[in-house]
């Protein structure tokens, strides 16, 4: 996997997060107080500090084939749960990701919560609301960041990719203090699906002990496999849907 490559795998998913964390602090910070936002994004980072401390070295530790055995199996389980989401999207099956929508969604559960003071924080609903946001993003990010750079054994590559993704959207959320709606996330969504499957069936099946032809050339065939598939699914559930319209469509007539 050349470095390129791994930089684009790694900033894209991370980016994806970015978006998603970035929407749920903008929320609390409107609705409620900028100064417990921020202190809830700064403590959600302090933690991520130390957990990642704690990974990291870990990580460097494991027997290459057993990490990529465990890291290909757990990157293939995520990857197709965001594949299986896009794909349901794409085809017409489940409603598409409006970031729009899910910002004005969390700041209208913000206003109506009361105010309270707690533990020398302000405002305690937003200060737990931004740092849920930003942990639970944040670990998503970490663990694709070291997953990717461990197996690659270019961790700095990695983590310096998930470090501009999360610059990149942050910088460009704070200066139009908006979400960022016009991201095509949903498509977002689909690549990195297809990524993750790619890279967990890929390090899973080395890990197993699998020898793939042409070594990480492999992965060129493998990707445009899973996309082409998962286009092909897409395909069939936009025939389904329509048809079940249309028969509906003819019953209510």
């Amino acid at each position: 996997m050349s470095s390129g490559a791994l930089f684009l795998a790694v900033f894209l998913a991370c980016a994806v997060e970015a978006v998603e964390a970035l929407t749920i602090v903008l929320a609390a910070g409107t609705a409620r107080d900028w100064r417990s936002a921020a202190t809830g994004v700064v403590a959600a980072l302090a933690g991520l500090v130390v957990i990642v401390a704690a990974l990291g070295p870990a990580l460097t530790v494991l027997p290459l084939g057993g990490l990529r055995l465990v890291v290909g199996g757990l990157l293939l389980v995520f990857g197709l749960q965001w594949l299986r989401k896009a794909v349901l999207r794409a085809g017409g099956l489940k409603a598409l990701h409006d970031e729009a929508a899910t910002y004005e969604k969390e700041l209208a559960a913000a206003k109506a919560v009361a105010g309270q003071r707690k533990r020398g924080v302000r405002d305690w609903y937003a200060f737990t609301l931004s740092f849920k946001g930003v942990f639970l993003e944040g670990l998503e990010v970490a663990f694709i960041a070291l997953t990717f750079g461990s197996n690659q054994n270019n961790v700095p590559l990695a983590a310096l990719a998930a470090l501009s993704a999360v610059a990149v959207i942050v910088v460009t959320g704070v200066a139009v203090r908006a979400p960022l709606a016009k991201v095509p996330e949903n498509s977002m969504k689909f690549v990195v699906g297809v990524m993750l499957t790619a890279f967990g069936v890929y390090w899973g099946s080395e890990g197993a002990g699998a020898v793939w032809p042409g070594s990480d050339a492999a992965l060129l065939v493998l990707v445009p496999a899973i996309a082409l598939f998962a286009l092909g699914l897409v395909a069939a559930l936009k025939r389904t849907t329509a048809a079940r319209t249309i028969t509906v469509g003819t019953e209510n007539g």
